[in-house]
């Protein structure tokens, strides 16, 4: 291959040198390399071959004598080239033939990464949310299966294809104005910010979608480039999207129902071809998508039954329309009928949506007035577009003849009153939403506030266990101290010391008992809680909240009830349940057993009774106490009899049979009645219910 290059290239330069040719020329012609040369200088070539001739006839591409031999060796080469490619190529093909499911498969996990990345991407770019899709209508989306009230809640949503071309623009411009920043600062400032203004200007504006459970059929008017076919295409585009598995540019949570499909007729359908005028194609159209409509299927209808007499067109639209209300899910149609507007009246299925105009401006403003009807606002746009005065004034007279005019006065007042209602529940609406938000600000404090509280129960719960546990421990180490001293002397003591030993051995209980239960009553607190005053700004407890620290707020002018704060909360509460945080220390301190003593006092009262008896002294204690309590009847009267054989001689044995349905205590009777261990007994008293002493002989 080199030779034959170096040797033709030697050629054409030779005849270029010669004249024969304007550059020396070597090419390809019927896959042999040649040199170009003039036809008037072909001699310059002997004995070569003519491969080709140009267009013209002026230059001739021969293959010199001494190239034939290379190039023939050339062509062999190539085709034994190209033979060895087509070999290795069935090679490769039979070896991805075997593999062909694994290589699908490897295709299809690619493409669905290459989607989910891609729709991600979308998702970024236009900040998108993700919708909720629903199949089964306004049913269970609420706690307890209620009903959702709305069947599409779409807010704040951008027309998709706009907002992206709208980026675009956007993009553009800050891409050529960032290579010109010198020129943004030296003069031309202002323009480019006026060319900005103009670019976001262009942004779509968000709108509001939100039609109620029950509705079949979206009537949507209002005035021409209002707005009206751009947001049935939106909600058309939305739903196709989430179908497609494609986030939606919407402010909030978009919630839209699943329909299987969404048949649309928009725009203008004359064909010449087809010998179609605007109304016949309109009609061709609707004809078809009330064949493959059905009850999941969404309706998307522009200027329905337009370009015919409007009486009959009203008539065909009006039919159409209560077709399509048992026929699809949802049907949304734009029309300048207003007699369509008032099928509303009649039909519970029928709502209508008007697009805002602003009198003032004389623009529209794109936004959805849900259960309104709009006016067209011919004369309006007219004048805004800049029609001819004179024309705009005339019409305006031929509408007000056509109108009566108290109806005109009367649509006036309407739409007046009608704008004014709504600026007042949008004024509502914010307060609420306000309200709201502070609401469950409150919520959430306090929901956390109980979580912190529900954590530390436990620990609470057991320190404090932990605390009762050690010190009834110590008070019952102390007592069996007491009354083992009180078993030793007595042993030692004659009949004369048994009242001194008694009462020095009460007065040590009583002592211990007073340590740690301090001796106030209850009534006497509750008393000095009554007559509490609390001070604006103090800080009490309330019994209602749990013993919470509340600080009082206001007193109100009834005297039973104040108002008082806890966190951002106020309540009023009656006045009886507020204690002073002093008093409520105190209160916590008391012990409800005051009755010791006067247990103490009995016990000794029947010793006394006692004396002439060599019984020890009746102080009821854990070792001479037989509980019988929770248990059945014959599982007591074993360990009942076990209790009265191993008991001390000349001892007291208490038995606690309780106050229950009175089967244990006659069987505890019944046995300490016959027990030989059994000198007497004594039946429960006043002092003692549910319990009966036993004397051992």
């Amino acid at each position: 291959m080199e030779n034959l290059d170096t040797l033709l290239k030697g050629i054409s330069t030779r005849i270029f040198q010669a004249g024969g040719a304007d550059r020396p020329l070597v090419t390809k012609r019927r896959s042999r390399l040649c040199v170009g040369v003039r036809a008037t200088h072909r001699h310059l070539i002997r004995n070569g071959v003519i491969l080709d001739v140009s267009g013209s006839g002026a230059t001739y591409f021969m293959e010199p004598d001494d190239a034939v031999e290379l190039n023939n060796l050339e062509v062999m080469l190539s085709n034994s080239e190209r033979a060895e490619e087509i070999v290795i190529l069935s090679l490769l093909t039979s070896e991805i033939a075997q593999s062909e499911k694994e290589i699908k498969h490897l295709l299809d996990g690619i493409l669905k990464v290459d989607l989910a990345f891609s729709r991600a991407a979308y998702a970024q770019q236009m900040n998108a949310i993700c919708p909720i899709l629903t199949s089964e209508g306004c049913e269970g989306e609420l706690s307890g299966g209620a009903h959702y009230p709305l069947l599409i809640d779409i807010e704040g949503i951008r027309h998709p294809l706009l907002i992206g071309s709208s980026q675009r623009s956007l993009s553009d411009f800050l891409g050529s104005n960032s290579q010109n920043s010198t020129e943004l600062n030296y003069g031309d400032g202002v323009m480019a910010t006026e060319r900005l203004s103009e670019t976001v200007s262009e942004f779509p504006v968000p709108i509001n979608i939100k039609v109620e459970c029950g509705t079949k059929v979206v009537v949507i008017s209002g005035p021409n480039t209002g707005g009206k076919t751009a947001s049935m295409k939106t909600l058309g585009i939305a739903s196709l999207m989430s179908k497609a598995g494609l986030f939606l540019p919407s402010k909030n949570i978009p919630r839209i129902p699943w329909f299987d499909l969404v048949l649309a007729d928009i725009g203008d359908h004359q064909s010449l071809e087809q010998n179609l005028s605007t109304f016949s194609g309109h009609i061709s159209r609707l004809c078809k998508i009330l064949e493959v409509a059905s009850k999941e299927s969404l309706v998307l209808i522009d200027e329905i039954c337009s370009g015919t007499d409007p009486s009959e067109g009203v008539a065909l639209s009006a039919s159409i329309l209560k077709y399509l209300k048992d026929r699809v899910n949802l049907a949304v149609v734009t029309t300048h009928y207003a007699d369509l507007s008032r099928l509303k009246d009649k039909d519970t299925g029928f709502v209508n949506a008007a697009m805002e105009f602003s009198l003032e401006t004389l623009q529209p403003t794109y936004q959805i007035l849900w259960g309104r009807t709009g006016d067209s606002n011919a004369l309006s746009i007219a004048e805004s577009i800049g029609f001819d005065s004179s024309i705009i004034e005339r019409a305006q007279m031929w509408v007000e003849k056509l109108m009566p005019e108290k109806l005109q006065q009367r649509k006036g007042l309407l739409y007046q009153s009608l704008l004014e209602e709504r600026n007042r529940l949008e004024t509502q609406a914010m307060r609420a939403a306000s309200l709201h938000a502070e609401i469950m600000q409150i919520y959430h404090e306090i929901q956390n506030e109980a979580e912190d509280l529900d954590r530390r129960v436990p620990a609470l719960m057991a320190k404090e266990t932990q605390q009762v546990q050690q010190e009834v421990k110590v008070t019952k180490s102390q007592i069996e101290i007491v009354v083992h001293n009180f078993e030793n002397q007595l042993r030692k003591a004659s009949p004369d010391q048994f009242n001194s030993l008694i009462r020095k051995s009460e007065s040590a209980i009583a002592s211990i008992v007073e340590a740690h239960c301090p001796a106030e009553s209850l009534p006497a607190n509750e008393a000095d809680s009554s007559s509490y005053t609390p001070q604006l700004g103090e800080e009490v407890h309330v019994k209602g909240l749990g013993d919470k620290v509340v600080t009082v707020v206001e007193a109100l002018g009834n005297d039973e009830t104040i108002l008082v704060q806890y966190g951002k909360i106020r309540v009023c509460v009656k006045k009886s349940d507020i204690r002073s945080i002093q008093a409520n220390k105190r209160r916590d301190s008391t012990h409800l057993v005051p009755r010791l003593r006067k247990q103490g006092q009995q016990s000794h009262s029947e010793v006394n009774k006692n004396e002439e008896v060599s019984y020890g002294p009746r102080v009821q204690t854990s070792k001479n106490t037989v509980d019988l309590r929770g248990m059945r009847v014959e599982e007591a009267a074993i360990y009942l009899d076990m209790a009265l054989s191993e008991s001390k001689p000349k001892s007291v044995i208490f038995v606690v049979h309780g106050m229950g349905t009175g089967a244990v205590k006659q069987r505890a009777l019944e046995i300490l009645g016959k027990h030989p261990c059994v000198a007497k007994y004594e039946a429960e008293g006043p002092t003692n219910f549910g319990c009966t002493v036993a004397y051992i002989k």
